[in-house]
């Protein structure tokens, strides 16, 4: 993807602003929500300098970064913030956007994993592990990497063999429906 152009960069801040949890213009920098961030040490930006990325022009950075994919949504960030913006949206947002612009970064092992988990969640109500593992496995070139362990998970009860039963089906699929549609 080339540079995100102007009337993109101004519509994506547009969508963050229009909701008062997720009003970025509203942070002040003071990187509470990065004292409180799990994944910080493996992140390129902090959850404040993706606010200031794209507020500043800085759209394309933003989209492309790895922290919008590491983010594991934990609201840390978003319990600190005092002005109550709510990050783990924030970046929920730039995730969509980066991929309907096509500025996931090729071979995102990150992006690669949300897809399989989200697909997983979509199709079966809830996750079936070894069905999202092989999806995630398959497109990121590791398929055999650590199976070697599947045994030991199997005889443990740490994941099941087959997609789980129960659960409301319909109702997670008429979720992700809804979804589709606001965006």
């Amino acid at each position: 993807m080339a540079e995100v152009d102007a009337h993109i960069e101004e519509a994506l801040i547009r969508e963050l602003e229009q909701r008062p949890e997720t009003r970025i213009s509203a942070c002040y920098q003071c990187q509470k929500c990065a004292s409180g961030c799990p994944i910080t040490f493996a992140s390129d930006w902090l959850p404040s300098q993706i606010i200031r990325l794209i507020l500043t022009g800085g759209a394309h950075e933003a989209l492309c970064s790895r922290a919008i994919w590491l983010c594991v949504t934990c609201s840390a960030c978003t319990a600190r913030c005092p002005m109550g913006i709510d990050l783990a949206q924030v970046m929920d947002v730039l995730r969509r956007r980066a991929v309907e612009l096509g500025a996931v970064p090729a071979g995102s092992l990150e992006a690669i994993f949300n897809d399989a988990f989200l697909k997983s969640v979509r199709r079966h109500g809830r996750v079936y592990e070894i069905g999202m593992l092989t999806a995630f496995k398959l497109r990121s070139g590791a398929l055999a990497r650590d199976v070697e362990k599947m045994p030991t998970m199997l005889s443990k009860g740490k994941i099941a063999l087959m997609p789980p039963r129960g659960g409301d089906r319909k109702t997670v699929r008429q979720v992700f429906e809804r979804i589709r549609k606001k965006e």
